[in-house]
């Protein structure tokens, strides 16, 4: 029992080390990231994603009053509770006159991304409104 023990300190304190990143790896990391968001903001402003020629940025300049920090939370539109992707495809959808994007879509991604880098620093808070 003894030996047991020592062995999952020991895994422990193995997995602890997997999770420091060197100074460079963080770097490229951030990179990657600010690099997403920024075909977020591309996406943002065009009117590719739908059909009608409008934008995310008409309605949303700057990714205003999308509140990423409150999600998931009851969405009115939806009828129920609901995660931020599922109020941007209903945008894309309704607004924009487009078609749903996939949840692991690399352009969802980058839309959320682009949305939570603007509100960075804000205060988590699901299910506020």
């Amino acid at each position: 029992m003894r030996l047991f023990a020592v062995a999952v300190l020991a895994s422990c304190a193995l997995s602890a080390a997997g999770d420091e990143f060197t100074e460079q790896e963080l770097e490229r990391w951030a990179q990657h990231f600010e690099d997403v968001a920024q075909q977020g903001r591309d996406l943002w402003t065009s009117p590719e994603l739908g059909t009608n020629g409008v934008a995310c940025a008409q309605c949303h300049p700057n990714a205003a009053n999308t509140h990423p920090e409150t999600y998931p939370k009851f969405q009115k539109q939806l009828g129920r509770v609901a995660q931020m992707w599922e109020m941007v495809n209903w945008c894309i959808r309704n607004p924009l006159e487009g078609t749903d994007l996939a949840v692991d879509d690399p352009r969802m991604t980058a839309l959320l991304a682009y949305a939570h880098k603007e509100r960075r620093g804000v205060e988590l808070d699901p299910g506020k409104h």
